[in-house]
């Protein structure tokens, strides 16, 4: 380990948001959390600390998962480290009111039971500011409706890893529309087996092939929003 002689309290603000993207995108957990109760013990406010070095670290790592440079399993310690630099700022953050960029709930559906693909873009978009409400897996078309009735989200997220769970996605988005707030909500799927005919088939907004996707496809959707909001 390299970053022993590395000692975070000394290194000023710039370099220390620079080692802690770097510490980020290597997955290393317990130099997350004290570098973010550093930036605390400087009178940083939680927002900043979010946006500069935790969001923008895990843009990089999103970016290099993109392109092939890394991989699962590197992207979920990536991910880890960021949710134990999230457990301490969330309390700060609900305190302060920060901005979120939006609310997603997201979940596995019935009859699966796959969670990794779900969890890299739960954690991914936690990442980059949204509140993420995550219902987990096997979800019947009931859960879904609870968790959009009780928490108002601006996107839905569905995931499946079976060819025989695809076709539950369909028996959702075909609910939504029969209440009515099909309009209200984004609604994104992603899964192996899926494609982006398959998700224009079901009436999706987007299919997203991966969690980077899932993010950029979540972020474009949200400016749409604001901007039909505003005019």
């Amino acid at each position: 380990m390299s970053d022993d002689d590395i000692i975070l309290a000394e290194l000023d603000d710039e370099a220390l948001v620079q080692q802690m993207q770097d510490d980020l995108y290597d997955g290393l957990k317990e130099e997350i959390e004290e570098g973010t109760n550093i930036f605390l013990g400087r009178g940083w406010n939680a927002y900043d600390i979010l946006t500069k070095a935790l969001v923008e670290g895990m843009r990089i790592v999103g970016e290099d998962f993109r392109d092939g440079i890394l991989f699962v399993p590197e992207v979920l310690l990536s991910a880890n480290a960021m949710k134990a630099g999230m457990a301490i700022l969330r309390p700060l953050l609900t305190e302060t009111g920060a901005p979120k960029v939006g609310k997603m709930v997201i979940g596995t559906v019935k009859g699966d039971i796959h969670d990794i693909g779900k969890n890299l873009v739960g954690m991914m978009m936690e990442g980059a500011g949204f509140e993420v409400i995550d219902l987990g897996i096997n979800n019947p078309v009931e859960d879904y409706l609870a968790a959009i009735e009780e928490h108002q989200p601006d996107i839905l997220g569905m995931s499946a890893l079976l060819t025989t769970t695809m076709p539950y996605m369909k028996v959702v988005i075909d609910e939504l529309k029969q209440k009515g707030i099909r309009e209200d909500i984004f609604v994104l799927v992603g899964g192996a087996p899926l494609n982006e005919e398959f998700g224009r088939a079901i009436g999706a907004d987007a299919y997203c092939k991966d969690a980077a996707v899932a993010v950029e496809t979540a972020k474009t959707l949200m400016k749409r929003k604001h901007n039909v909001a505003a005019s």
